[in-house]
């Protein structure tokens, strides 16, 4: 799959613009783990590849799946399902490795599969902040409305932030 270039119309990093300008659209990269539906801005999404070898190392989090050479560069692996306590899986035919960049760091996530780009109204994003103890809440930006489905919308860079050791450069 190509790497994306678009560029979004508001940063999910700044409510305050979501707050300025309701009608506001961007783009994230919808992915499945387990039975549910989650995104990430897709200005975080550097590529998206199938599973390959991955190189597991001592002493890490059951989460901490390895190291993988992407052309030439090493970056850490971590599987999502495990991290949100979903219990480990089996790669399927389905499954890939979402590379992300986050502030100049590479690191990929491994997610059941890839589902499809779409483009989010800011309206369609439901805050989930009083129904969720704080526990958790950090990471989920909040839910997005569609007709038939919700996708939890992440804010992948929170969710690894107690990452500290994969993450340090």
């Amino acid at each position: 799959m190509p790497s994306a270039t678009l560029e979004p119309d508001v940063s999910l990093d700044n409510a305050s613009d979501m707050d300025a300008s309701c009608d506001s659209t961007f783009q994230i990269v919808s992915f499945r783990l387990a039975n549910e539906e989650y995104g990430v801005e897709i200005m975080q999404v550097q590529e998206i590849i199938l599973i390959g070898q991955i190189t597991e190392m001592p002493n890490v989090g059951e989460h901490v799946r390895g190291l993988i050479n992407l052309r030439g560069h090493v970056i850490p692996v971590l599987d999502l399902r495990t991290r949100f306590g979903l219990g480990a899986s089996a790669p399927t035919d389905d499954s890939r490795i979402i590379v992300l960049n986050l502030a100049g760091k590479t690191i990929g996530v491994i997610v059941d599969a890839v589902d499809e780009v779409l483009r989010i109204q800011s309206q369609q994003i439901e805050d989930i902040s009083s129904g969720f103890s704080s526990a958790g809440q950090s990471y989920v930006k909040g839910l997005v409305k569609f007709e038939e489905k919700l996708v939890v919308l992440l804010d992948i860079t929170e969710l690894l932030r107690e990452e500290e050791g994969v993450l340090a450069e």
